[in-house]
């Protein structure tokens, strides 16, 4: 198999960004997902609002929405995205124990939304972390991941299984 000419490293082995000013705007979406696990009491404290910073879901919800539309700060080579859907769900989920996190965003663009989706996953997980440590200092963010992307040259894909 021939090895696939990579996008982001220009002539000279430099990184770049790449150009995409000939690619078509097409509606783009994509999901994601990941956890933040934690003590059984931790868990508890969040759910009955019983921590010193204040209200944790909704605010880790707010913080992962105001990353997927900074995420082209964060992350060098990502373009900016003009984002019409930023959607952050963070569910306690006493199976973990933990809260899980979904993202999903949309924008139309020439480039897809993939990089905001796991942006608003992972830092709506820190977010769960800065405010509940007190809870839990030994807490782990787990399995951030790409579920699906639809939009462009590649389609739909979902991740397998």
């Amino acid at each position: 198999m021939k090895a696939k000419k990579l996008t982001h490293v220009g002539p000279a082995g430099e990184a770049r960004m790449v150009d995409i000013s000939d690619k078509p705007v097409t509606v783009r979406e994509a999901r994601a997902r990941g956890a933040v696990r934690m003590s059984a009491e931790a868990l508890d404290a969040i759910v009955a609002g019983n921590l010193p910073k204040g209200e944790v879901v909704t605010t880790a919800r707010i913080a992962g929405i105001q990353a997927a539309k900074r995420t082209s700060e964060l992350i060098p080579m990502c373009h900016p995205l003009l984002l019409t859907l930023v959607d952050v769900d963070c569910l306690p989920d006493p199976r973990l124990p933990g809260i899980r996190i979904e993202s999903r965003v949309r924008c139309e663009g020439k480039t897809g939304a993939e990089m905001e989706a796991l942006t608003a996953v992972a830092v709506a997980a820190l977010t769960v972390v800065d405010m509940a440590k007190s809870a839990d200092h030994w807490m782990t963010i787990e399995g951030i991941e790409l579920v699906e992307k639809r939009g462009g040259k590649s389609g739909e894909l979902r991740r397998p299984g």
